[in-house]
């Protein structure tokens, strides 16, 4: 893909993902469930980090187009550097992660993840935009450009810190207010929920190696196209 293309296409993507990112932490306090948003806000949804996570990527991989066509390529390649790992590392394997295991639980039971409650507050546009759009995203991503994974020992311990991060938060929100995040959580004694977190950080790190391996198989070994 040309740069000029690849630059409009992250632009764009990045517009996307700044009005939704926007549009759901701007639901105004009135309307929104007493149940849903408790302590933390819309900061403790995986869902609505990830649309800031792919939010700040798209934004870098314009940044990273925009420096390779006024041809500051020394520029360049420290922010596709920084493009790519964000990619490899979080973006690809979360939003993918997101959007599977969303439909998954909601297929089962919504109640365990997106309350009925919500579908008068959140429309539905935005509910595709939060969990549906993001995986034809990630897979666009790979399709339009390579993408330099960071050595399997680093991307995997990366991966796992932002994850242990993340459990300590939904611990740390449970701890104070004595409710959790999703109402599935309550469903788990306490080591079935550490076996939950086990498995689901067993998923994320399969999401990640898939996204090597489809990087791999289209674009083959690659190094930083500047």
């Amino acid at each position: 893909m040309e740069i000029s293309t690849l630059a409009m296409y992250h632009c764009l993507a990045f517009v996307w993902y700044f009005f939704v990112a926007y549009s759901i932490t701007h639901i105004r306090t009135e309307e929104r469930p007493s149940e849903v948003f408790l302590y933390g806000g819309q900061w403790k949804y995986l869902t609505v980090l990830n649309l800031v996570l792919q939010t700040v990527f798209y934004g870098v991989s314009f940044l990273a187009d925009v420096l390779r066509l006024i041809k500051k390529l020394r520029c360049a390649k420290c922010v596709i550097s920084s493009r790519d790992l964000l990619f490899s590392v979080l973006a690809f394997p979360v939003s993918t992660f997101v959007s599977i295991s969303f439909w998954t639980l909601y297929t089962y039971n919504r109640e365990l993840v997106y309350p009925k409650s919500l579908d008068g507050v959140i429309p539905l546009w935005l509910n595709h935009a939060m969990h549906t759009a993001v995986l034809p995203f990630a897979l666009l991503e790979i399709l339009a450009l390579p993408h330099r994974y960071p050595a399997k020992r680093k991307g995997l311990i990366l991966l796992g810190f932002v994850a242990f991060l993340y459990i300590s938060w939904v611990l740390w929100i449970y701890s104070v207010t004595g409710e959790w995040v999703y109402p599935l959580f309550a469903l788990f004694s306490p080591f079935g929920l550490a076996a939950f977190f086990a498995g689901s950080l067993a998923v994320i790190v399969s999401f990640y190696n898939f996204g090597e391996f489809l990087n791999r198989m289209i674009w083959g070994q690659s190094e930083f196209c500047l």
